[in-house]
């Protein structure tokens, strides 16, 4: 079920048996010669809407711009600053807490946004604490918030360790690119790149530094190894992975 396909009615009749909510969170920037600049969101949003269908669990609006200043050297990337980031996330969630929503799962796609993520809901519960916390004062009504990586998965990584080891590097992977494809199939893209698998490093660093280390937009990586049948398994087993990861949250 997704939030944007929904009425207000049915959000309402939602609430009754479930205060719990999934938000897909990426980015918008280069992902190499093969990778679409949308794969940070792409990838988590596909995952969620086929948990939502599946198991009847509300889905909420994809955050499809994070931290991506190092990519910025390439056309296309788009940035938002923490503080900007942060500003987004506190007003969402305390949006649908309004609602009643206690337990806000963000589904994500970006390394680069985990710390200020996690800054964010440090930020967020900070406020809660020093005005009080929750009105009734029961735990069960506190807000919970989850930041978790669908690429962290078990069952997604034993795939992409069966089929690219050490190829699969740590951006412009090719399981990333492949999950993206199977979303998109249309958009599949073809490209020469060499050396086959890219040289790595740290992503440390300003938008000028980051292009001169990764000249084509890879980290140690060989998307040409990415596939749409490949991104077909990586859905599935992202699927199972954040399915486990949100029903532990839950409890």
């Amino acid at each position: 079920m997704r939030l944007q396909l929904a009425t207000w009615q049915e959000v309402e009749a939602y609430l009754q048996r479930s205060t719990g909510i999934i938000i897909p969170i990426g980015s918008t920037e280069q992902h190499g010669p093969n990778g679409l600049i949308g794969t940070d969101a792409i990838c988590p949003e596909a995952i969620a809407w086929t948990l939502g269908e599946r198991h009847d669990v509300l889905i909420g609006p994809t955050q499809n711009l994070g931290m991506a200043q190092h990519h910025l050297a390439f056309p296309g990337s788009i940035s938002l600053r923490p503080s900007t980031l942060m500003a987004v996330l506190k007003d969402t969630v305390e949006s649908l807490a309004r609602h009643g929503f206690t337990h806000v799962f963000f589904l994500n796609g970006h390394g680069g946004n985990i710390a200020t993520v996690s800054t964010a809901f440090a930020e967020i519960l900070s406020e809660r604490s020093l005005s009080g916390g929750s009105q009734s004062g029961q735990s069960k009504d506190a807000l919970q918030l989850s930041l978790y990586s669908w690429f962290t998965g078990r069952r997604g990584r034993e795939i992409a360790k069966e089929l690219y080891g050490d190829a699969e590097g740590g951006h412009a992977t090719p399981s990333e690119v492949s999950l993206s494809w199977a979303a998109h199939p249309e958009a599949v893209k073809d490209a020469t790149m060499s050396p086959h698998i890219a040289p790595g490093g740290s992503a440390q660093c300003d938008a000028v530094t980051f292009r001169q280390r990764f000249p084509d937009g890879r980290m140690g990586s060989a998307p040409s190894l990415a596939c749409v049948e490949h991104g077909q398994r990586f859905l599935e087993a992202g699927v199972e992975d954040v399915l486990e990861a949100y029903r532990a949250f839950l409890q």
